[in-house]
Order: C-alpha cells, then sequence, then structure tokens
C-alpha cells in the first residue's frame, strides 16, 4: 500500500491512540466461498494486538479457522468539504478530512481465561469509563461463554488528512466556512482537529495542527 508521505502517520504510537479514540472498526475475513466478509466490531487495542469479543458459534470465527489472515480497519469522518470551498463550480474540488489506520494481521481465538479476563477487562476499561462493574477474573462464568478475538497485526499503516498541508490563513477560511455551513457548536470539535480555536467572543485562533 502506497501512502502520499504527507499523509501518512508516522507515530505508531499516535496510531495506537487513535485506535482505542474510536468506537467501532471493521474486520474483514475470508468466507469459505472466497470472499470477503466485512463486520463491524467494538475492539481495543492492548498488549500489542486488537481484541473483540464475539459470540463463540458464527461464520466470521468459521472464516478464521479456514484462514487466519484478516484485515481490521478503523477511520473517522472528521468533515466533507463541499466543492464551493474551494472552486464556484467545479464539482472534483470537494474533499474530505479523515484518520484512518488499515491492519493486516493473523487472527486467533484466544484459549487462555487470563488472557480472554484481561481482553474483557480491557474492552470495559475503554467502552464503560466510569466503572460501576466488577472486574472479570476467570472465574466468572461469562470469561468461559464468549469467544475472544485476536489480532496480532503483521503491518499497521495509518493516513490522516486534516489540513496540515495549508497555511495558517488558509486554515482560517476553511474554518470560517466550515462554522458557516456547519453552525458553530457542531463546528468546534472539527476546527479543535484541523488546529483552530474558539474564543469566547467567537474570534478563530490558530493552535499547532496535530502531528501524527
Amino acid at each position: 500500500m502506497q501512502l502520499l508521505k504527507k499523509y501518512e502517520i508516522k507515530s505508531r504510537q499516535k496510531m495506537i491512540d487513535f485506535l482505542n479514540s474510536q468506537p467501532a472498526g471493521r474486520i474483514a475475513s475470508i468466507d469459505k466461498d472466497g470472499f470477503p466478509q466485512v463486520i463491524p466490531m467494538n475492539f481495543v487495542y492492548a498488549n500489542n494486538a486488537v481484541y473483540m469479543h464475539s459470540h463463540p458459534v458464527g461464520e466470521k470465527l468459521e472464516n478464521m479457522s479456514r484462514n487466519p489472515n484478516v484485515g481490521f480497519e478503523v477511520d473517522q469522518h472528521v468533515c466533507f468539504l463541499p466543492s464551493y470551498y474551494f472552486h464556484p463550480t467545479d464539482a472534483s474540488q470537494a474533499d474530505t478530512l479523515y484518520i484512518s489506520v488499515v491492519i493486516k494481521g493473523m487472527a486467533v481465538i484466544v484459549e487462555d481465561d487470563e488472557e480472554k479476563a484481561m481482553a474483557l477487562n480491557a474492552l470495559m476499561e475503554k467502552y464503560q469509563k466510569e466503572g460501576r462493574y466488577e472486574k472479570l477474573d476467570v472465574s466468572m462464568p461469562v470469561v468461559h461463554e464468549v469467544a475472544v478475538i485476536k489480532v496480532v497485526p503483521t503491518q499497521m499503516r495509518g493516513k490522516y488528512k486534516i489540513g496540515q498541508q495549508w497555511s495558517a490563513p488558509y486554515r482560517l477560511g476553511i474554518a470560517h466556512k466550515i462554522i458557516e455551513r456547519e453552525g458553530l457548536e457542531n463546528a468546534k470539535p472539527i476546527l479543535a482537529i484541523i488546529g483552530v480555536g474558539v474564543q469566547e467572543n467567537g474570534n478563530l485562533y490558530q493552535h499547532a495542527v496535530p502531528e501524527m
């Protein structure tokens, strides 16, 4: 997979941080007829692997038992930029801001109960940050009743396009257009990603665009 260098995420840790900031990923396995099967899943990245929990019986598990080679993808759609931001009539100028990570790796069904409990607790910590649950351990039936899928990456590549190539004045101009189209409150999280803040009086200011 060839990526333009200016859009490539260079830091593995920032890819991991991005993965764990997102609510869902998509795992692709190969079915018995040779077609890719893509399924959205809750997941967590922990101990250098992607973990997901699953019903213990199902097509994706059958796929992985035949062929453990899988793909896993996570993306964040930051903002659609309509063509008229850049040209009054040329539709080809429309663009999208986004962040994505694509993994190729080997999937295994975790058999070790300690590892299963670790993965399930990591999932709970990610999705139920407020706590208010009993930490899982190997003595609990649920640890034995669910399947835990582990994907060990052999390749992890990331790509991001959040206006990092724009000059400071150009970025502010796009920020004003985003506010006009999306409304101020909807625009604020988008602007934060592209390196623009909003003061209490509504004025815009620039901070560093996150390097990835």
